[in-house]
């Protein structure tokens, strides 16, 4: 496993703010802050001359916003970053927006230190994050809009996943971590993060955030808000 730091881009238009996050992470032994944006357009730039592993974006920025500018980046062929959305704003309709532009992860302004920490070192290995609040969300609102389509009582199961890897899925889709899903099966954890590893390749996801929606969008689950209404 490399040693290298974890390279962090840092986006938002306030510069209290950017310095704050520096000395937050630059503080932990393993990341390095490599630049620094203040606005969505700085971003993208900075992002391709930079080449960081995550970028702290900030959503309400001038110029260019930063679910704009996650669009961007994310849309450039070589792009590696991943990309945590960080706002004061507990608002739904820029958390879907945000990751429907290709974030990795949402996180609140006013989480701790260890947990902004905790953020950048699961997106760069390669995870998304969602806090359990904000996978609630996710989940109701893809109940919700499921729910508008004919009814569907039996899920389905992707023909190109073995068993294994279909009842990952399944736990995935309800928003449980690498961790929960080894002792839900009676699995090492190491095993589960290979099983999520062939589950995204084989349908050709980024990450959990899109396994969650897949499985919504293609019948995998079945959302209880249909199921579990009145007949």
């Amino acid at each position: 496993m490399s040693n290298a730091p974890i390279r962090i881009l840092l986006a938002d238009d306030h510069e209290l703010v950017r310095t704050g996050f520096s000395i937050i992470l630059g503080a932990q032994s393993d990341f390095e802050v490599v630049g620094e944006a203040r606005n969505g357009r700085e971003a993208v730039e900075r992002a391709a001359e930079l080449r960081p592993d995550v970028i702290c974006m900030d959503i309400q920025m001038p110029e260019v916003d930063g679910i704009e500018a996650t669009r961007m980046i994310v849309a450039e062929p070589d792009s590696t970053a991943a990309i945590l959305i960080l706002t004061t704003f507990d608002n739904e309709e820029q958390l879907f927006d945000a990751l429907d532009a290709g974030a990795s992860g949402f996180l609140l302004k006013n989480s701790s230190p260890d947990e902004l920490a905790d953020a950048v070192r699961t997106l760069a290995s390669g995870d998304a994050l969602l806090s359990p609040a904000v996978t609630r969300r996710v989940l109701q609102r893809l109940a919700r809009d499921k729910n508008e389509l004919p009814l569907q009582t039996e899920a389905t199961v992707p023909t190109e996943l073995t068993p294994r890897e279909h009842e990952v899925l399944v736990l995935v889709s309800e928003g449980l971590s690498n961790a929960e899903i080894a002792g839900a099966l009676f699995l090492g954890e190491a095993t589960v993060k290979t099983h999520v590893s062939k589950v995204l390749q084989k349908l050709n996801l980024r990450d959990r955030i899109q396994a969650i929606v897949y499985a919504y969008e293609h019948g995998v689950v079945v959302p209880k808000a249909r199921t579990d209404r009145p007949a």
